[in-house]
């Protein structure tokens, strides 16, 4: 039976996670990310599939960031019928993300339409809606840590602790070949040692190949207590200023860490009892889903809810979900933190914020995630002098924050850690990350010995 994996998505790039493997005439797709462009090219690669979707015999989610899980619904769309597997937290928290990504899409589409119609030009459809983003999520099938399912005669499914964000897995597939076996590892995306919240990443043994992500393949993180020292003068300095603390973040996983951390800096009086604002939704919604699943928590944080200490609820914190009430922070003159998506200031309730903040130079801009080039967020963490918000240019004055310890992707060091206790490998595939870093991870890997390789986007690889 021929086993052979193709990198179908990911492949140098940070965008669109997804891969088949083929063993035999039974195929397991790992993760169906949605890739992230341009409104055109968004739309033509994530509804363009060189493959069946109704020949995959099943689908494995490793976590419930959009670029892991986010082409779910397009591809029950067009005729996947297999089974769905992901963590029973996974399960939950994608279909969150899956049911806001479709409510965006619908109204992206309502607006773009208004306009199209009145040019006379076409118009557009939204990849998926909110319905069919539902309906797709309710496919997937929880399964527990450490738990062996058949996928058919010949093939093992195991998930591991991969400690990126609540329920995140490392997965691993045990397959035979013939007379002998092939384990093969995915460690996409891969966390970190010492996360609040979370439980460090598991450690797997006997694999055979593994594919791993590269996103921070050459650059190193400061340790992580060093964010909540970064985040403690940030806010301080500002609030000296009288000015606001403007936290573009993830609403899944980086808005719970922040506010994990505002907590304890509030109960240790570190920081001003000043008003902290969660303007999302969604990160609502999420931090409830969070504190349903305990379980995939660590134990600090699962004893400190269990006694009342819940660290996601802080007097002087409030969630807010009405458009108007997110309006009226802007025309509030108090000093404040404000956490809102999206994380790239690409989209969402942050652009609002900056718009009405960003020219004040008593306010800070405080980046906590990864920026990706040709977004706002990374021309505001390369401070340049004018960013064009909703059409409009506005004076970077601002003081502009960087606390990169807030990572949850593990850096240069911690994967090399990770390959060290894998060995001895065959092979290790690298994926997702930018080509800089990858060629980088890929040669320190080489330098070590291990036979690394870096897979083009549809290129297939035998395994033997």
């Amino acid at each position: 039976m021929p086993i052979s994996i193709k990198f179908l998505g990911g492949a140098r790039e940070v965008t669109g996670s997804s891969h088949l493997v083929q063993a035999g005439k039974f195929s397991i797709l790992i993760d169906a990310g949605l890739f992230q462009g341009r409104r055109d090219e968004f739309y033509q690669v994530n509804s363009t599939f060189n493959y069946n979707p109704r020949a995959v015999g099943a689908l494995v989610l490793s976590h419930a960031h959009m670029d892991h899980c986010g082409n779910l619904p397009s591809l029950v769309k067009n005729g996947l019928r297999c089974k769905i597997y992901s963590t029973a937290a996974t399960k939950d928290l994608a279909r969150l993300m899956l049911e806001d990504s479709g409510k965006i899409q619908e109204e992206d589409t309502r607006y773009v339409n208004k306009i199209n119609k009145r040019m006379g030009l076409p118009l557009r459809k939204p990849l998926y809606t909110l319905r069919e983003a539902s309906k797709a999520a309710k496919r997937i099938h929880p399964l527990s840590y450490g738990q062996r399912l058949c996928l058919n005669k010949d093939i093992w499914l195991t998930f591991f602790d991969a400690g990126h964000i609540l329920g995140s897995a490392i997965i691993v597939l045990d397959m035979k070949l013939a007379s002998k076996s092939i384990r093969l590892g995915y460690a996409v995306d891969l966390g970190r040692k010492g996360l609040p919240i979370l439980n460090d990443p598991a450690s797997v043994q006997g694999l055979d190949y593994l594919i791993l992500e590269t996103t921070y393949g050459d650059r190193f993180h400061a340790p992580i207590e060093e964010a909540k020292t970064k985040l403690k003068d940030a806010i301080n300095q500002t609030a000296s200023r009288k000015g606001k603390i403007l936290i573009p973040a993830f609403t899944l996983e980086r808005t719970q860490e922040v506010v994990y951390y505002l907590s304890e800096l509030s109960k240790e009086k570190a920081i001003p009892n000043i008003p902290i604002y969660v303007d999302s939704p969604l990160a609502k919604n999420i931090t409830v889903t969070f504190q349903h699943h305990l379980d995939y928590m660590d134990r600090k944080t699962r004893l400190a809810i269990n006694r009342g200490d819940n660290p996601f609820e802080i007097l002087n914190l409030r969630y807010i979900t009405e458009q108007k009430e997110s309006k009226a922070l802007n025309t509030d003159k108090r000093p404040m933190i404000i956490i809102a998506g999206s994380g790239m200031c690409e989209s969402g309730r942050i652009l609002h914020h900056l718009r009405n903040n960003i020219e004040d130079s008593r306010n800070t801009i405080l980046v906590v995630g990864y920026m990706a080039q040709n977004t706002l967020g990374k021309r505001i963490v390369d401070k340049v002098p004018f960013v064009r918000i909703f059409g409009v240019e506005h004076e970077l004055n601002a003081q502009v924050v960087v606390i990169n310890a807030f990572s949850g992707h593990a850096d240069k060091n911690e994967l090399l850690d990770f390959v060290s206790r894998c060995l001895p490998l065959k092979r290790v595939f690298l994926v997702h990350g930018e080509p800089g870093q990858s060629q980088a991870f890929l040669e320190a890997l080489k330098e070590k010995g291990v036979d690394a390789y870096l897979p083009a986007k549809n290129e297939e690889a035998l395994l033997s």
